[in-house]
């Protein structure tokens, strides 16, 4: 079973350090977490995903990176429930 990441500010860079080092890590930024630097998990290959809300009350639609994909509560709520949760939210 993969870890599912929730990652929010301040913690985020220790907590994205510890994404990085786990192989199965999915990882959703939330609340102000979608202002993370991703730069550690970009070269790990790691699935990362923010939620759509946060992404665009924070106006950052047009400069959230690529490889972040956008998500809504249902689909959070899928990933909580099939995967263990690590919360830094």
């Amino acid at each position: 079973m993969s870890n599912l990441y929730l990652i929010d500010q301040p913690i985020a860079s220790g907590a994205l350090a510890l994404a990085a080092a786990d192989s199965d890590a999915i990882v959703v930024l939330v609340q102000d977490g979608v202002y993370a630097d991703l730069s550690s998990l970009t070269k790990s290959g790691r699935t990362v995903y923010a939620i759509e809300r946060d992404i665009e009350r924070r106006g950052l639609k047009s400069r959230i990176a690529r490889s972040v994909k956008p998500i809504g509560f249902e689909a959070l709520v899928d990933l909580i429930v099939d995967h263990k949760v690590i919360n830094f939210a």
